[in-house]
């Protein structure tokens, strides 16, 4: 009974990992055709790997099911999408770096970028992104979260575990739930596709 448990346990966290790879993958990149064919054409997006009564994530599933049949979930209107609320240079509408929201570089002297640099550089990571995206993006942000999972799930010392599950949850306050929770208002205020504010209500429900 308690392998199934830890079974279970271990099945669920993989199918939100996949979740926040994937979230992270299309906030990393803007959209590439096969992704869309291969996501939103193809229906994959209609139904998740897990399920949950969280009302977030509940949403999250209602608005990817939807962007399936969505006719401006293609390649174009999502690039424009994308460029609109990420990554123009005057002004994006929902800017994807967490110094953007919680800079705290005036009180502190050290700012949130460099914060989120020594959290990575205390478990020996180098992100490969690092000479064209700053350690703050929120999808080289998601990429770490998902590694730390996946650290945890192939430890058996329940101590070791139970350090690790502390040091998800310290990343996710510090350098997610701080700013997240604005980042997707701004997404689901301003986004001109369904795909967008799905993606951001899924990053919400997963972490």
């Amino acid at each position: 009974m308690a392998n199934d448990n830890k079974n279970q346990q271990h099945n669920i966290l993989k199918g939100y990992n996949m979740l926040l790879y994937f979230a992270g993958t299309m906030i990393m990149y803007e959209p590439a055709e096969e992704c869309i064919v291969d996501f939103w054409k193809e229906g994959i997006l209609k139904k998740l790997p897990v399920s949950s009564l969280n009302p977030n994530f509940m949403k999250a599933e209602s608005q990817l099911r939807e962007s399936c049949t969505d006719k401006s979930s293609n390649t174009e209107a999502m690039t424009e999408d994308y460029f609109r609320l990420f990554k123009r240079e005057i002004m994006p509408l929902a800017p994807f770096y967490e110094s953007f929201y919680t800079d705290k570089a005036s009180l502190t002297g050290k700012s949130d970028s460099l914060q989120v640099t020594g959290f990575y550089d205390s478990y020996g990571w180098r992100p490969k992104f690092r000479n064209e995206k700053k350690d703050d993006h929120l999808g080289i942000e998601l990429l770490f979260l998902s590694i730390l999972v996946e650290k945890y799930m192939v430890l058996d010392d329940e101590a070791c575990r139970g350090e690790m599950r502390n040091e998800i949850r310290r990343f996710i306050k510090q350098h997610i739930l701080s700013w997240i929770p604005e980042w997707n208002r701004k997404v689901q205020e301003n986004s001109a596709t369904i795909s967008y504010k799905g993606i951001a209500s899924l990053i919400i429900a997963c972490v």
